[in-house]
């Protein structure tokens, strides 16, 4: 394994820094290659910055599996990084939270003809994620259903409406029959928890993988909505890769064993594994 962990990037923010994102992922790689000569192959993951926990693990894993290989991961708001990878982003494999940001990747015929014609047009659906209330220890607001978050002085964080977090989130409002307007809204779902582990508002929707990732610093609340709002992950290999085949090897990764065990740990159901049963199956 590579002495150095594998190297995070949050772009995908508003306004110029997202405009600039592609350019400055170019650079990266470019420096990457300069500073790291001789050090062997880059692997380029783009992934929905609900999967920070469980991809930083795998890509450890992934490492270790194929040595003098470095994993690059760019976490960030799946729209954003839909985004730079339509607008040409060195990536090699894409996982957005919802199928609704795949579909607008492969629209611009952003993922890998050759592996799509194996694997599927529209990726591979590898985990599933429901939306739970994250509050601050002791549910200071005496939040219990999420009706209580029209409630007068509760301050509320939700995700911006354009990344799947956000829709989830209109989708389960729907579901109630609520509008809710939030304090504030966040450009994806670890922001929205930050909000409420620095106890800055009473209440944000996030995933349960969210929940289980802060330990201690909130605590979940399940709702009967968040059935009606469950989102499919998908995975797929990007056009603009490099190395096809290993970026092939990450998704089947991802999709083995050894990944499904630990998206379950992580509070993710795993999906598409055979002989794999989840302890967070979803109905």
């Amino acid at each position: 394994m590579p002495d150095r962990a594998p190297r995070r990037l949050a772009l995908g923010g508003p306004g110029p820094v997202r405009a600039l994102a592609a350019g400055a992922l170019a650079l990266t790689a470019l420096t990457a290659c300069s500073a790291g000569e001789g050090t062997g192959r880059q692997l380029n993951v783009f992934a929905a910055a609900s999967l920070t926990d469980v991809f930083t693990d795998l890509a450890e894993e992934f490492e270790d599996r194929h040595p003098r290989t470095e994993v690059v991961l760019n976490f960030a708001g799946s729209s954003d990084l839909a985004v730079q990878i339509n607008s040409g982003a060195p990536a090699d494999v894409f996982a957005a939270a919802d199928t609704a940001t795949m579909d607008r990747v492969v629209e611009g015929e952003g993922l890998d003809a050759d592996w799509s014609a194996e694997h599927g047009e529209r990726g591979v659906v590898f985990a599933t994620n429901t939306l739970r209330i994250a509050v601050p220890p002791g549910n200071p607001a005496g939040i219990g259903e999420l009706a209580d978050l029209a409630g007068e002085g509760a301050t509320v964080a939700f995700c911006a409406e354009e990344v799947p977090c956000g829709a989830a989130t209109a989708e389960a409002l729907g579901e109630a029959g609520l509008e809710i307007t939030p304090d504030t809204y966040e450009e994806n779902v670890r922001a929205v928890l930050t909000k409420v582990e620095l106890g800055e508002v009473d209440a944000g929707l996030v995933y349960a993988t969210d929940v289980a990732s802060a330990g201690e610093r909130v605590e979940g609340v399940e709702f009967a909505e968040a059935g009606a709002a469950v989102n499919e992950y998908p995975v797929g290999v990007v056009s603009t890769t490099s190395d096809a085949g290993l970026a092939a090897d990450w998704v089947e990764l991802v999709r083995s064993g050894t990944g499904a065990k630990a998206l379950d740990e992580a509070g993710f159901s795993a999906v598409g594994v055979e002989g794999h049963s989840s302890a967070h199956e979803q109905t």
